[in-house]
This record gives C-alpha cells, sequence and structure tokens, in this order.
C-alpha cells in the first residue's frame, strides 16, 4: 500500500489514511490492482490509524472516520472479487512501559478505539503488523477480542535486528506466546528481504503448535536510491520463487510487504497455484 501510495503522489511525511476520505478512488484502485493480481487478503489503508500516529498530522480526532472509511473502501473492492478485507493495525509508535511511558491499558484503549472504526467499515479478519513488542501485540489482542470477538486474528512481527525484533523477540518466542495468547495465524513481515525471511519463516514453522497458522511477508528485497527515489531491488519472479521456498517451509499464508507491487503478487500466485 506504501509503495503504491508513494507512486501515486504521497508526499513523505503525508497521512496515507487521509486519502481514505480524499482521495478514496485511488486508494480503491490500489485494492483493484492486487485483487485483480490475485490477492485473496485486501489490507486496509490504516497502518498508520490509531490516535498517536494520526496525532502527528493533526488527525487524532478523526479516528474512526479514517479507519472505517479505510475498511469500507477494501470491502466494496473484495467483495466484488471474491477476497476478505484484513483490517489493518500497525504500531503506534509509543513505547510501553517500562521502557516508554505507555500503560497497557492505554495502548488497548487506542487499538479498540481504531478497531471500532474497521469493524464498521466490514472487515473480515483482524491483521496486527510490523509490531516489535509483544506487549503491544497483547494490548491489541485484547482489544480485538473486545470489539471484534468473532473475527479471527493475525499478528506479525518484524525481525530485523539479527533474527529479532528490535525489542529482541525471536521467532520461537512470537509463537509461543502469541499461541498462548489465542491467536489465529503467527509470522513475520517487512524485514530484511526475501533470503532472510525464509530463515525466519523455518523458525516460526518449527515452533508451531497443530492449530496455528504461519504467515510470512517479505520486503521485495531492499530499498535502493534510483533517482530521488527508493526502490525496492527484488523483481517480481525473485518473489515468485521466494513463495515456492515459503511453500516448502509449510507456511500457510503467504504475502509480500515493502515494496511488492500487484505484478510480484501476481508472480507469487502463479508460483503457488495450480494453472487455470
Amino acid at each position: 500500500m506504501g509503495t503504491l501510495l508513494q507512486d501515486s503522489g504521497l508526499d513523505d511525511g503525508g497521512s496515507g489514511e487521509l486519502w481514505n476520505v480524499e482521495r478514496p478512488e485511488v486508494i480503491a484502485g490500489i485494492h483493484e490492482a492486487y485483487a485483480e493480481a490475485g490477492a485473496r487478503l485486501l489490507t486496509t489503508n490504516t497502518f498508520g490509524g490509531t490516535r498517536p500516529r494520526l496525532d502527528m498530522h493533526g488527525l487524532g480526532d478523526r479516528v474512526h472516520e479514517l479507519n472505517r472509511a479505510g475498511a469500507a473502501i477494501a470491502t466494496e473492492v473484495a467483495r466484488r472479487h471474491g477476497a476478505l478485507v484484513a483490517g489493518d493495525l500497525g504500531p503506534t509508535g509509543e513505547l510501553l512501559s517500562p521502557l516508554g511511558t505507555m500503560e497497557p491499558d492505554e495502548a488497548r484503549a487506542l487499538f479498540a478505539e481504531q478497531l471500532t472504526g474497521l469493524a464498521d467499515g466490514g472487515i473480515d479478519v483482524v491483521l496486527i503488523e510490523t509490531m516489535s513488542d509483544l506487549g503491544e501485540v497483547a494490548a491489541a489482542v485484547e482489544a480485538a477480542r473486545q470489539v471484534v470477538p468473532e473475527l479471527p486474528v493475525i499478528a506479525t512481527l518484524s525481525f530485523d535486528t539479527n533474527l529479532r525484533s528490535m525489542m529482541g523477540v525471536r521467532p520461537a518466542d512470537a509463537v509461543t506466546a502469541l499461541a498462548e495468547l489465542g491467536v489465529d495465524a503467527v509470522g513475520a513481515n517487512c524485514g530484511r528481504g526475501p533470503e532472510e525471511m525464509e530463515a525466519i519463516a523455518a523458525q516460526l514453522a518449527q515452533a508451531r503448535t497443530d492449530d496455528l497458522l504461519i504467515v510470512a511477508q517479505s520486503n521485495a528485497g531492499l530499498p535502493v536510491l534510483v533517482g530521488d527515489r527508493f526502490a525496492y531491488d527484488a523483481p517480481p519472479d525473485e518473489l515468485a520463487a521466494h513463495a515456492r521456498a515459503l511453500q516448502d517451509l509449510g507456511v500457510d499464508l503467504v504475502g509480500a510487504c515493502c515494496g511488492s507491487t500487484p505484478a510480484h503478487i501476481a508472480a507469487m500466485g502463479r508460483a503457488l497455484l495450480p494453472a487455470g
């Protein structure tokens, strides 16, 4: 989503979530492109949709509006393509105590506020992603159980610091802790590219429990400066080979993160699904 928003003219530092109401046709077009490429889960344009993140843009009083709109746009597209909508919750940007000042109850309330808007927009799945602190994940999971107890919950961390999260969480630790919280799927997203994601996925799969799904969503390589913009260096055929490797490792939900375009998703789908 972020890659295509930037390609559509979103300035660095701008609020992509504001486009859910100011440029909804652009957001719908992005979802349409991924759906046509074969994506079975469309992720709402709400990664920065918590109050602290929106406050950075002077939009903290519009949490419900922007999240509901983001979910409604994705839902309208998904229904036409037979896809599902994942309501996207990213980190709040605040550190939980004792490293920071935010208490778990406050974090849970922030995610609950966001989820209320997403639920009103019609999401099918809760996606908690790019996390580094298991405490923040737990707060988001608790909020989901409070606001949308009937929906499945996916939780992924970014293990981009020597195969650990920024807070030192290892892939196996995440599987164990989040299985205890009762989430439906655990995994990794973002990171440093396909090769490293495969190493992480192997650890996730090894630690899995019988009924837990494993998720992997790598970046399309690493960003490189091309002119005055950054582009990611893994082409679609590389992510297609990566998708097959993830499948062989036992990953259940295969996707892609930063830098991945509809062309990447289409190539991954062709690699994973039988022709026709």
